[in-house]
């Protein structure tokens, strides 16, 4: 996908006047490069010291390691899957191939790659992922906790491979600033994971090509800050990883400023990423995670180099685990909001560990858990590690519960999200906030008053997903567009106009009336939106306890036309449609469940599964990945107010003893 003048033009409107000096700034430096790159001034002596606490690696759990260790053997076999896509070729790398297409990026001047252009680049995601060098933190890992060379040889042959192949500046590595953060916390794991080895200090302290490529990394990120209405989750990503690379390899001149440098940008980008209640501004659930481990692996830098940190890094990173403990259903799973690319900070786990359970485990371990915390049950090599190097949070060590929820909060009025929840593992997400974060809202999906609904884990109505970004525009709107959630289309329009993959130029907005989620007999929710102008949206949704029963009421008011609404169902669900009668039966744990759906009966219901021409009947559950599901969409006309009743009802009997007492 290439970028049209009309979305640059539309993209530029988005800009105040101090981005765009800085990003004219940018655009000199460009160029100013290509002839007179920055040349390199050598290290001032370098010696690595940010290790693990002696009997760290003891404390790590043995199921853990078995996961790790698999992991490793299947990397040592070459075998890795990126982005849905299985690849067999990661003995010896292709550092500018994608296996998608079978096309090579070109090699020239970083800043010369049409790194959008799909046809003549590639599918960037699938370039740009093994360069993280996420899965080299993984064998590294399998190296410090098994002591088995094999693993630390083959981490050393793939950097010398990488540095020789993407000298600084040169290549399709060298674009973005995301890529090049969360690559310096890699090699910084690894050299911390590689440091029983022999070969680690030649590797790197020793190594002119890796110093100077650690160097290069940081200049760039110095010279190229996302900014302005693109300081999102990039310029957390790209200011973890310098300060992380600063504290841990400070064998530069410039080290102490790039640190204080990062610092205060991450701080600032940390609060002004997060809202008071703790969710993350960009409404888009995975970089809620991905935010909260880049900011844990930088206190952890701190923490190991002994460099302060402003209390309100601790404090923002605290807000956000609470938040993500709040939110989860009863299997940990959060919502499935907004964009999601499946970018993780920092990966020392194997295949088969539950990200959120791990983000949950670290948060108890540095922050301590409060009595409404779910339980975490599951086991990751990373919680431990982390845990070592940082410094728990409150008073003379003991976890602190001053200034956070008794109770476990389930309306987020700043981010607009409601969960209401009921027996038998009933879990509801209401959506009534912003339509995303900055003015571009990038990673917003046109989802406004849209629910989520789980049983026991399980999607019943879900939110379909992201599945990509680059490359495939039809893709791209389905899974952004309003038609594409649980919730109202009016007159065929999205809620929120798009300008582009990643720009949203009118944003609807949304206002929650009620959010009353303690009732003890039912729970309710009422909010509405302004997207479709003179006609007005609004949702009520109730969930009653004693029925089971989830009721949602559509209202329209305001001119005439055309109302589409869709239900979404998760790919477990089997639906029997029969007018405006569905009944939904899934499984679980292998026990057989069961709901009924209620539809309107004003509207003309069809089911649709995996159709292309549009797209309609999808659900991703990765990045990259679509399998079909079944979408009911009911479609007629309103003029005046209106409105349309849904009743969504659970088989009471699957209740379990005891449930509707803690209901």
């Amino acid at each position: 996908m290439t970028m049209s003048p009309a979305w640059y033009l539309r993209r530029l409107s988005r800009m105040g006047p101090r981005e765009v000096g800085g990003r004219v700034g940018d655009t000199l430096r460009r160029r100013r490069w290509r002839s007179a790159p920055p040349g390199y001034p050598g290290s001032r002596g370098a010696r690595f010291t940010a290790v693990l606490p002696a009997g760290t690696l003891a404390a790590v759990p043995p199921d853990a390691v078995k996961r790790l260790v698999e992991e490793a053997d299947r990397l040592m076999a070459g075998h890795a899957e990126f982005f849905g896509v299985v690849r067999d070729d990661l003995v010896e790398p292709d550092w500018t191939l994608d296996p998608k297409t079978g096309l090579r990026a070109p090699r020239g001047y970083a800043f010369d790659v049409p790194y959008r252009d799909e046809e003549a680049v590639g599918d960037i995601k699938q370039i740009w992922e093994p360069s993280r060098h996420q899965y080299l933190t993984v064998l590294a890992a399998a190296y410090a906790l098994t002591g088995d060379e094999r693993y630390a040889e083959r981490v050393a042959a793939h950097l010398r491979h990488w540095w020789a192949a993407n000298a600084p500046l040169r290549g399709v590595h060298w674009i973005s600033g995301i890529e090049l953060g969360i690559r310096l916390l890699s090699w910084v794991w690894v050299r911390r994971l590689l440091d029983g080895w022999p070969g680690a200090p030649g590797l790197f302290e020793e190594n002119p090509v890796a110093l100077r490529q650690i160097w290069h990394h940081q200049r760039w990120l110095a010279g190229f800050p996302s900014r302005g209405s693109s300081a999102n989750n990039h310029v957390i990503a790209e200011t973890a990883g310098q300060f992380a690379a600063a504290c841990a390899f400070p064998w530069f001149d410039a080290s102490e400023r790039w640190r204080s440098d990062a610092l205060k940008s991450l701080e600032r980008n940390l609060r002004g990423n997060t809202f008071l209640s703790g969710l993350n501004r960009e409404l888009a659930t995975e970089y809620h995670g991905l935010v909260l481990e880049l900011g844990l692996a930088a206190v952890a830098e701190a923490d190991a180099a002994g460099v302060p940190l402003p209390p309100t890094v601790r404090r923002v990173l605290l807000r956000m685990t609470d938040a993500l403990a709040a939110v989860v259903d009863g299997r940990l799973r959060p919502p499935r909001q907004g964009d999601a690319d499946d970018g993780h900070g920092l990966v020392l786990d194997g295949e088969g560990t539950d990200r959120w359970g791990s983000l949950l485990a670290t948060g108890e371990a540095v922050f301590g858990r409060l009595p409404w915390w779910p339980e975490v049950t599951g086991t990751d090599v990373r919680t431990p590690l982390l845990a070592a190097l940082i410094r728990p949070y409150g008073h003379g060590g003991r976890a602190s519960t001053a200034g956070r929820p008794e109770r476990r909060p389930a309306h987020f009025a700043d981010a607009g999200m409601t969960i209401l929840r009921g027996p038998g593992e009933i879990w509801c997400r209401c959506d009534g906030g912003p339509h995303g974060f900055l003015s571009i809202a990038a990673h917003a999906h046109a989802d406004a008053l849209s629910l989520e609904v789980r049983h026991d884990g399980v999607d019943v109505l879900a939110d379909p997903g992201t599945y990509c970004y680059h490359g495939q525009p039809e893709w791209r709107s389905y899974f952004r567009s309003t038609l594409g959630h649980n919730t109202l289309e009016w007159d065929g329009a999205d809620q929120s106009v798009s300008g582009g993959p990643f720009l949203w130029t009118r944003h609807a907005r949304t206002r929650v009336l009620v959010a009353d989620a303690d009732g003890r007999e039912a729970a309710r929710w009422v909010a509405e939106h302004d997207g479709y102008g003179r006609t007005a949206h609004r949702r009520e949704v109730e969930l009653t306890a004693a029925n089971r029963r989830l009721r949602v009421v559509d209202e329209v008011r305001g001119e005439s036309g055309s109302v589409r609404v869709a239900f979404h169902l998760g790919p477990a669900i089997t639906a029997e449609l029969d007018g405006n009668r569905a009944v939904l039966t899934w499984s679980r744990d292998g026990e057989d469940r069961s709901a009924v759906l209620e539809l309107p009966g004003e509207l003309n219901w069809r089911a649709h599964r995996g159709e292309t021409a549009p797209p309609l009947g999808w659900y991703s559950p990765g990045f990259g990945v679509k399998v079909p599901t079944t979408t009911l969409v009911g479609s007629g006309t309103a003029e005046g107010t209106r409105a349309f009743t849904t009743t969504l009802t659970f088989d009471a009997t699957e209740a379990a003893d005891g449930q509707e007492a803690a209901w």
